[in-house]
This record gives C-alpha cells, sequence and structure tokens, in this order.
C-alpha cells in the first residue's frame, strides 16, 4: 500500500510527463485494472462451478449445518425476546432449542406415523385404486392401448432384469431405524448444538464483528447487513409457517368432514410441502389424490382432498399471503424456481425446503455488498455497479 508520500512522489512524477505519456500511463493502468479485474472473475466463476459439487459431496456436514443456521436466524427474534427480560443467553438460547425440538416432535408424531401407516396399505390398496381410475382411463383409450404397449415393451426388456436386482424397502420402522436412524440421530444432535451455539453466542458474536470494522461507516453498514438479514428470514420463516399451519388445518378440517383416515397427518403433508412453492402444493394435491383413491370406492368422493386442498390453495395464495406478506417480502419467481433447482439437486428434497430463505439470505448480503456487472465488464470498463474512478480519470482528460 502506498503511503501519501509515495502518492504526492507519483502525481509530482507525472506532472513532468507530456499529456501523451500521461495519457499512456492512465490507460496501462486501466488495463492493469483490468487485468486484475478478469482474474478475479475467472476465480469467482471457477469457486461458483466447484461450490455445488462441494456442497453436494458434503451433503452429511453441510446440509445439517446449513439447515441449523437457518432455524438459528429465524429464532434470534425470540432469543432477543428472553435476554430483553434479563433472561441469561445459555438458558435463553435452550429455551428455543427446546421450542424447536417441541414443534418437530409434533410434527413428526402427527406425519411419520400415519404415513408409515399408509404406506404399508398402498400395495393392497392397487386394486381400489386400479378400480377407481378405470372409468376415467376409458375415456382415453388410445392413450391406454399406447401404455399398454409401452409398459409390455418394457416388461420385456431391462425392467425385468432390474426388478430381480431391487432392494426390498423396509417392513417395519424398527427395520427403517436400524438401516438410516444413527446418521439421521447424528446429524440432528449436531443441528441441535450449532443451533444452540450460535444462539448463546449470538449477542456477543454480533457485537465482535460490528465493533472489529475499521471505521464507524463500515459497523454501521455491517450492523445493518446483520439485521436485515434476520429481519428477513425471520419474517419470512415465520409469517409463511404461520400461513402453511393454518391451510394445514383447514385441510385436516376438510378432509375429517368427508371421514377421510389421517386428517392431521395431511394436513401436515401439506403444511410442509407448501413451503416449497409451486412445486410443492402440486406434490401435495398429487399426494392426496392417490390418498382419496386408495380411501374410497366413488371416483368423485376420491378426487374431493385434492378438490379441496386446490381451492383452499388457491384461496391462500392469491388473497391471503400476498394481502399478509405484501410487497415486503416479494421474491422474483424465476429467481425462486432457479433456487428451488439448485439446492433441490444438491440437498434433494431438505434442500427444496431451504431453497427460499437461504434465497432471501444470499440477496440481503448480495445487495448490501454490490453485485457484479459483469455486461459493464464484458463491454465498458466497469466491474462492479456504480461509478468507477477510471471513469472519473477519464472526464479528467477531456
Amino acid at each position: 500500500m502506498l503511503s501519501d508520500e509515495d502518492h504526492h512522489g507519483e502525481d509530482h512524477h507525472e506532472g513532468m510527463l507530456t499529456p501523451v505519456e500521461q495519457v499512456g500511463l492512465r490507460r496501462a493502468a486501466l488495463r492493469r485494472d483490468r487485468l486484475l479485474a478478469a482474474l478475479t472473475l475467472i476465480a469467482g466463476v471457477g469457486l461458483i462451478v466447484g461450490l455445488p459439487f462441494a456442497l453436494k459431496a458434503g451433503a452429511e456436514f453441510f446440509l445439517p449445518v446449513t439447515a441449523a443456521l437457518v432455524v438459528a436466524i429465524a429464532f434470534v427474534p425470540a432469543l432477543e425476546w428472553f435476554e430483553r427480560r434479563r433472561v441469561p443467553s445459555g438458558l435463553a438460547a435452550m429455551l428455543c432449542v427446546l421450542a424447536f425440538l417441541f414443534i418437530a416432535n409434533i410434527a413428526l408424531a402427527a406425519i411419520v406415523v400415519p404415513a408409515t401407516e399408509w404406506f404399508q396399505l398402498f400395495p393392497d390398496r392397487i386394486g381400489r385404486i386400479q378400480a377407481n381410475v378405470a372409468p376415467l382411463i376409458e375415456l382415453y383409450s388410445n392413450l391406454q392401448d399406447y401404455l399398454d404397449r409401452a409398459l409390455r415393451t418394457l416388461e420385456s426388456g431391462r425392467v425385468g432384469s432390474a426388478r430381480t436386482a431391487a432392494v426390498e424397502p423396509p417392513s417395519s420402522i424398527l427395520e427403517l431405524a436400524a438401516t438410516s436412524a444413527p446418521t439421521a440421530i447424528i446429524q440432528m444432535f449436531f443441528g441441535l448444538l450449532v443451533i444452540f451455539f450460535f444462539l448463546s453466542g449470538w449477542t456477543r458474536l454480533r457485537a465482535r464483528t460490528i465493533t472489529s470494522r475499521g471505521s464507524f461507516g463500515g459497523a454501521m453498514a455491517t450492523a445493518r447487513v446483520i439485521q436485515n438479514v434476520v429481519d428477513a428470514t425471520s419474517a419470512y420463516l415465520g409469517t409463511i409457517t404461520t400461513i402453511n399451519f393454518s391451510l394445514g388445518l383447514l385441510v385436516s378440517a376438510g378432509l375429517w368432514l368427508i371421514d377421510m383416515p389421517s386428517p392431521l397427518m395431511w394436513g401436515g403433508i401439506v403444511m410442509i410441502l407448501n413451503y416449497i412453492p409451486y412445486l410443492g402444493p402440486i406434490l401435495a394435491a398429487f399426494l392426496l389424490a392417490v390418498g382419496g383413491l386408495m380411501t374410497f370406492s366413488d371416483i368423485w368422493l376420491a378426487l374431493m382432498p385434492a378438490i379441496i386442498f386446490i381451492g383452499l390453495h388457491l384461496v391462500e395464495a392469491n388473497a391471503i399471503t400476498p394481502l399478509i406478506v405484501g410487497r415486503r417480502l416479494t421474491i422474483n419467481p424465476l429467481s425462486i424456481l432457479v433456487s428451488i433447482s439448485f439446492w433441490g439437486w444438491v440437498w434433494g428434497a431438505p434442500g427444496a425446503l431451504l431453497a427460499v430463505p437461504l434465497l432471501i439470505i444470499i440477496q440481503t448480503v448480495a445487495s448490501a455488498a454490490g453485485k457484479p456487472d459483469i455486461a459493464g465488464f464484458l463491454f465498458e470498463s466497469g466491474t462492479l455497479t456504480g461509478r468507477r474512478d477510471d471513469e472519473a480519470g477519464a472526464e479528467d482528460l477531456v
């Protein structure tokens, strides 16, 4: 880093040059800056290309850490509420973790156990599903013929050999726990520890991050970004959770009125899948249609669970959510689809659930840090949005 005397010496030396030599020096400096910017751009592109594969390969570590951090950020307002009432940070963090465990256990008890029973009943109900769907299939005889020919071709080909090598699914909860639960339990315990230590040290971490800035303006900018991330993430998750919980209760009530078994389980499935914009409601309607076909003999009554959900979802998505959320949490739909596709590819269903909160966090930080201006770098002389010093120097030459 050059001192003031060095800068003064350079200015004095540059003042002794002819105007043509000064222009040459400025052009050389511009080329040097663009070379450094090009190297930075190449390094950034390499990081962006390689990061998804690293996240996917290390999902056992990165997924619980990321999920725990998102949950912890969502609980920061509750932590601050406890601390304002003079509750110690450690105790406040423990209360937040216990609240999260209570909510998660209720959701698992209401969804996982009944869902296991439905999964076990599915092979025995295939005949009823076929009988319910048969009248609809008859309306499309040409499609039925095509499907029959395709199925016969597949059964006589590679599918038959693949079936012999297929692994049987777990036949009981104990078998499922014996095969997959240890890893899940370790990851959950690790995630809970991350949530607890993040919340217990949140106040000190935020204060240390802000006070370590070299200037008052930098400290204020850091504090603003931290607060914006917390406010945006907690507001989105709190609002969407309230809306999804209400939607799940209404769907459960509607299914209870038509004597659909396990209405709370279906309401919980609707609540969880509604966290995934666009794709989640489609999957929920499909699952409800399959559940109705497994339960009822009449085709129209069998489709009622899906119809009830679709009607309630249309009201929620077009009236309730825009009214409550408003423009404050409006996100570009294309960004949402890209985020769901990306995180779903990296981490599967958990990644799709985390897609929107991660998008909010990334957008909040990027809006404060500045977005790269790729078009300006390629076609002009800029590398970041905003007026560069090189442009100001060029104006001085005019």
